[in-house]
């Protein structure tokens, strides 16, 4: 699967109506338009880092534009006229390239006013590509647009040069993925147990309540069992004990569920596919 057929697949809950604009709460359906905030002041941005994590067509010649950046987070851009041939940002909307962007406007959905390549990393390629695209898909379905966090940002940055590096995918996106819950506050520290606020034994066995932290296992308890050691080693960032791998592929699995309210990501299930041919 190339990038083309990987960027084809939808990863935004949002569908097109017949203006070509996302039929979700943020924008006004069967007008065309996302609504003006109230109150709100002109806004102006310029060279903000950032990174395109989606594109998809708006009306005739244009693109919403969803971009990752340092100090505004996820913000949804209109490029305008960048689906004719000769726009030049035909070749610099690319997604897993660092960019240098500006904005401006009041919507919720502002208007594009500069987009550079920055240069300096390794671009993605096969199975690499399809792990950065799974990357997008959680900041675009778990971030809210204009929450800004600069160490998941940093983070993301990181993640693309490891995946870029063939460094062990498995444990750029386990890094990735707690690191993504913590930033936007629902994972508590895995060190501590939350009944008594004693530290995690590396012996004991335990379960993590998606809302509040790991604690004891007990009979009764569906989720995930995880040793304290697996804990710990992913506050460590070690994943080099393959029972630790295959503990926190779990876990995360099913924290992640948890907070996407049961939404399925398309780019797991395309992984799936992929290991079943």
């Amino acid at each position: 699967m190339n990038r083309s057929e990987m960027e084809s697949v939808s990863m935004l809950p949002d569908e097109k109506d017949e203006s070509g604009g996302p039929v979700n709460g943020d924008f006004v359906r069967g007008t065309g338009r996302f609504p003006v905030l109230k109150n709100s002041p002109e806004t102006r941005v310029a060279e903000q880092p950032g990174f395109v994590l989606h594109s998809y067509v708006y009306r005739e010649s244009s693109l919403v534009v969803e971009v990752f950046t340092r100090d505004y987070g996820r913000v949804a851009l209109v490029a305008k006229g960048a689906k004719r041939p000769t726009s030049r940002l035909r070749g610099v909307l690319q997604t897993f390239q660092p960019l240098s962007i500006g904005w401006s406007g009041k919507s919720e959905l502002r208007t594009l006013t500069s987009a550079e390549w920055v240069g300096g990393m390794i671009p993605l390629e096969n199975s690499a590509l399809l792990y950065g695209f799974y990357l997008n898909e959680l900041l675009l379905k778990l971030l809210a647009r204009e929450d800004p966090h600069q160490g998941l940002f940093e983070h993301y940055v990181r993640a693309l040069a490891r995946l870029a590096t063939a460094e062990s995918a498995q444990t750029v996106l386990r890094i990735f993925e707690l690191a993504l819950l913590k930033e936007t506050g629902v994972a508590s520290d895995f060190s501590v147990n939350i009944q008594d606020r004693s530290p995690v034994e590396p012996d004991g066995i335990y379960v993590v309540d998606p809302e509040s932290g790991p604690r004891p296992a007990t009979l009764g308890d569906t989720a995930p069992r995880v040793s304290g050691k697996t804990l710990l080693d992913m506050v460590r960032e070690d994943y080099a004990d393959p029972q630790t791998q295959l503990q926190s592929k779990h876990l995360m699995r099913f924290l992640l569920a948890h907070h996407l309210d049961g939404v399925p990501l398309q780019t797991r299930k395309i992984l799936i596919d992929l290991r079943q041919l």
